[in-house]
């Protein structure tokens, strides 16, 4: 310890010692420093914390001061403002970052998950509390390699494998990721640790004469050929040759590559892939290579940038090994994390986080002071946030994602039936946006129902998705519902409910889908009992005894319907069926056939004959369904009739548009225009004229003058 004083007072200010030696003495006073569950010291297992974080890492004073107060737990019981007095803000915020880590491993979530791992970087939010944690957990893997509490000790070890030690590798920092590595493999595989251990020591002299009888010769003609380079050869650690055991299913004599020899050649610029193939051919040259262990990296870099070349040989002794090849260039690309070894080894992350942490070691690497740390603040996750279940598992959400973005993510039936949610117990609504850190709870109803304005309240295209699903099927079962409540209210008044009728009243209400109208029915936005009464009215319409009214003034832009228009008797003259002549028929109002149209007779069920475009929009149902009704007719003879013509017109909103189309209507000879409607809405207008005219070669003449209407966009017949 007094070594580590020493090395660490000059990195402090002055009285720094003194005022860290004040807030010791007072938390001992008052009992405030507690032994952790494993028995340790927390003072002393501070000071050889901050000897790890200062002789591995490179922490400088703040960090260094930060571990100390932090073990003995000095910021529990001092307020940030005290330590900002005493320390100033870099301390202030490196404790801060600390305990809010602290309090997400309360929530016991999954260590292991990719998740926690960006989560826990983003609550640390100064990278230095990432950086002391590692040394904390060395520290403390060091320290219980003798202790009884085994179920604490595995949890640790097991944190150290999944966590701390892909970190450390992130980071840069080697020796401590592979320390973490091999005692986790100690402490939660103690025999296949100890075998492997006991077998690497006693072939370590046997590899080193090897290495050195193989490097000899590759060194020898590497040189002749005026290569400058240097080699390393390195051996496998404990837990990596393990993973590759289990990986391979063998036994320890199987690895052949327990060792790797890396050449890195000092190429310039223009000629570094030349000297790596030609640095590959010599050795090839001299030892057969295995084609199936070849890696190519150097014509195809990896997405991530990395270059090498890396082959597997057969050298003396017929043993296989591995060789890689490189560049200064390329193996500082690497080095740096650019393509770093763990990517190859399973360990995913994101390019976000990637990019931070390699910037991080480059500082580590540079002896900086670590102040530019500050900048890599969270702005890395500003497009995403991490929360937690009940049960302490760990969910990714897009930023802006909302509590009931969390509920359709647990389940459809969940997200159908939320009411709110309770977010650190607090009870929040369905719009709530959800923050990185929180806990959330999702309440449920069983009286509520998806709604239309929830697909703007989600984020995520999975509840966008299902919320469309789950209306869809609302809608069908509500449009049912509506059907037999309409149906149960047609008995009830004893009216008999015709699906011809019902489908023109439906259109005549101006629905274009059927399930529009029942939608509407069951929002109770249209009255049951006024369908009723629309229906009776245009029934008694279609039987030819409804009540006459008067004709409204086509000048008060008035509508007036088809049926409720004057027609003078049919006199013209149809065949039906097997030219039979003199059968009472009527005209269907449905589409409302004249003279020329193409035609079919539908044979009703009080023996009437009702006369059908072949066009009209009921056709189709009536031929699937009353097929055996149908019997051919066709116009035979013109008589005096004239019938009502109902068109759509559509065009833009100019002023005296209206007056020009009248005007042709009224030139036209024998055409007579009943009724006329025009509304106007964003510049557009659409207008329902109700004309009476002899046949469909008068209709299409007037279509095409209307058509010539400047303004005019769309015509026609309804």
């Amino acid at each position: 310890m007094a070594l580590l004083k020493e090395r660490m007072v000059p990195l402090l200010h002055d009285g720094d010692v003194e005022k860290m030696h004040m807030l010791l003495k007072h938390a001992l006073d008052n009992h405030f420093i507690q032994r952790d569950v494993f028995g340790l010291n927390p003072l002393l297992f501070g000071l050889q914390t901050a000897e790890i974080a200062m002789e591995e890492i490179g922490l400088k004073r703040d960090g260094l001061v930060s571990i100390i107060l932090y073990s003995c737990q000095i910021n529990e019981h001092h307020s940030n403002e005290d330590i900002v007095a005493l320390f100033g803000t870099g301390v202030a915020q490196i404790l801060h970052g600390l305990e809010r880590v602290k309090t997400l491993y309360k929530k016991s979530p999954t260590v292991e998950s990719e998740n926690f791992r960006n989560l826990l970087i983003s609550f640390a939010e100064d990278m230095r509390v990432i950086l002391i944690m590692i040394a904390d957990r060395v520290n403390l893997m060091r320290q219980i390699r003798d202790t009884d509490k085994e179920e604490e000790k595995r949890r640790v070890s097991e944190e150290a494998s999944y966590l701390y030690a892909p970190l450390a590798h992130k980071l840069g920092l080697y020796k401590l990721k592979s320390e973490l590595e091999d005692l986790s493999l100690k402490y939660l595989e103690t025999d296949a640790y100890y075998m492997i251990k006991e077998k690497l020591n006693a072939t370590k002299r046997a590899r080193d004469a090897y290495i050195e009888r193989f490097i000899g010769p590759i060194e020898e003609k590497l040189r002749s050929a005026g290569l400058h380079f240097h080699m390393k050869g390195r051996t496998k650690s404990i837990h990596s040759i393990w993973q590759k055991m289990k990986k391979q299913k063998c036994g320890f004599e199987g690895i052949y590559d327990l060792f790797a020899i890396r050449i890195i050649i000092d190429a310039p610029a223009d000629k570094e892939k030349m000297q790596c193939w030609q640095t590959y051919s010599i050795i090839t040259d001299m030892y057969q290579p295995n084609p199936k262990r070849m890696r190519d990296w150097l014509s195809v870099p990896k997405s991530n940038g990395y270059e090498s070349l890396h082959i597997t040989v057969l050298g003396p002794e017929s043993k296989w090994v591995e060789v890689q090849i490189r560049t200064e260039r390329m193996d500082e690309v690497a080095e740096r994390g650019l393509a770093a070894h763990w990517r190859y080894k399973g360990i995913k992350g994101e390019s976000g986080i990637d990019e931070w942490l390699n910037n991080i070691r480059a500082a580590l690497e540079s002896n900086d002071d670590l102040q530019m740390m500050d900048q890599f603040k969270m702005d890395l996750y500003e497009d995403e946030v991490f929360v937690f279940t009940p049960k302490g598992d760990l969910l990714k959400f897009p930023k802006g994602a909302t509590v009931l973005d969390f509920a359709y993510h647990i389940h459809s039936n969940v997200g159908n039936r939320c009411v709110g949610g309770r977010i650190n117990n607090k009870i929040v609504p369905v719009r709530e946006p959800l923050r990185s850190g929180d806990t959330v709870e999702i309440l449920t109803s069983g009286n509520q129902k998806p709604k239309v304005d929830w697909l703007t309240v989600v984020k995520t295209s999975r509840a966008k998705s299902k919320i469309r699903l789950a209306l869809k099927e609302t809608q069908v079962k509500d449009g049912l519902y509506a059907k037999e409540m309409l149906e149960r209210r047609f008995k009830n008044r004893k009216v008999e409910m015709d699906e011809g009728t019902m489908s023109h009243l439906i259109k005549k209400l101006g629905f274009k889908e059927t399930h529009d109208f029942y939608k509407q029915l069951a929002e109770e936005k249209l009255d049951a009992n006024m369908v009723i009464e629309k229906y009776v009215e245009l029934r008694q319409i279609e039987q030819g005894n409804a009540p006459q009214g008067p004709v409204r003034s086509a000048e008060e832009f008035n509508y007036a319907s088809p049926e409720e228009a004057f027609t003078r008797q049919n006199d013209d003259v149809l065949l039906i069926d097997r030219n039979l002549k003199g059968i009472d028929f009527q005209l269907a109002k449905c589409c409302n056939p004249i003279y020329g149209d193409k035609i079919f007779g539908f044979v009703t069920v009080n023996g009437g004959i009702k006369i059908h475009r072949h066009d009209c929009p009921n056709a189709p149902e009536l031929r699937r369904r009353f097929g055996y009704r149908l019997v051919r007719a066709k116009w035979s003879g013109k008589g005096s009739s004239q019938y009502s013509i109902t068109l759509r017109v559509v065009g833009n909103d100019d002023i005296g548009i209206v007056n020009n189309i009248t005007s042709i209507i009224s030139k036209e000879e024998k055409i007579v225009m009943r009724s006329i409607n025009i509304e106007s809405h964003d510049g557009l207008f659409g207008g329902i004229l109700v004309v009476q005219l002899d046949d469909t070669s008068k209709l299409e003449t007037l279509i095409k003058k209307i058509r010539t209407v400047k303004g005019v966009k769309q015509v026609e017949r309804i």
